[in-house]
């Protein structure tokens, strides 16, 4: 009895108290009003205005808001990656499930893939021009490009790394083909998936941005070029960089909850 509340107390004594869980969500929000203010007094201490202040980043930030800059090109850079990565990833993921599952296949085509993977999206972007002008397919292609091998290779990699008792112990169950990739590999390469997924975005979140500032006359990184050019409007160059990181945080969050689906964690322990 006395051991079972021994037990009970240390478990109780273990929780967070609701203090303590509170500071710990502020933290974050406290580390970035230190930032800004920091960043407000390197500002005002330049002795060359070079550097916008928090207030005239803001500033820019309302201007873009109040001329509908900023939702038509946040909206334009979303629409683009949107495009780009869920095509490389209705093609890669299928293709390199299917390399990472034959053996014959990997031999094949894995040369073709190792020269080809090294080569920086940044380098196609002639080739994009040349094919499909400047505009949005210029843009859709280079992400793609930059999707396409990271995902292949993760889902050939998340094959090859299922254990092995678990494809034995289905095929000694007398599953057919198709039930044992359905019910066994699926769910086993699910967690390396999603963690693929959620790295390629951020990239293709990066490739979108300098796409934008060749190939294409709109979009968040089409903004900050423009108001470069434009007169050295650098409140509006460093509002777009804000604008690019909370979105491209927002995206990551998005992918960091897949993770918690109860479906896509077959793979994952739990403790």
């Amino acid at each position: 009895m006395e051991a079972g509340s021994c037990e009970a107390s240390r478990q109780s004594g273990s929780r967070p108290s609701g203090s303590r869980v509170l500071l710990i969500r502020l933290r974050p929000l406290v580390l970035i009003a230190v930032l800004l203010i920091l960043w407000q007094i390197a500002a005002s201490r330049q002795s060359v205005h070079v550097l916008p202040s928090t207030f005239e980043t803001f500033d820019g930030l309302i201007d873009l808001a109040q001329h509908g800059l900023l939702l038509k090109y946040a909206v334009a850079s979303l629409f683009r990656v949107t495009w780009g990565f869920t095509a490389a990833a209705v093609l890669a993921i299928p293709l390199g499930l299917i390399i990472g599952w034959y053996r014959r296949a990997e031999l094949a085509f894995n040369p073709l893939i190792q020269i080809l993977r090294p080569i920086s999206p940044l380098a196609w972007i002639p080739i994009a021009i040349l094919w499909f002008g400047v505009g949005d397919g210029a843009a859709v292609f280079l992400i793609f490009i930059s999707c396409f091998f990271p995902l292949l290779l993760t889902a050939m990699n998340s094959v090859q790394n299922v254990p092995a008792v678990y494809i034995n112990a289905g095929r000694n169950f007398g599953l057919s083909q198709a039930t044992l990739i359905y019910r066994v590999l699926y769910p086993a390469v699910m967690p390396q998936l999603i963690t693929g997924l959620r790295i390629t975005l951020g990239l293709a979140w990066l490739v979108v941005v300098a796409a934008e500032m060749i190939a294409v006359n709109s979009g968040l990184g089409f903004l900050i070029i423009d108001a470069r050019n434009a007169g050295n409007r650098y409140d509006l160059v460093v509002a777009g960089m804000v604008v690019i990181g909370v979105i491209g945080l927002l995206l990551d969050l998005g992918m960091r909850s897949l993770a918690g689906v109860k479906s896509l964690r077959w793979g994952t322990s739990e403790d």
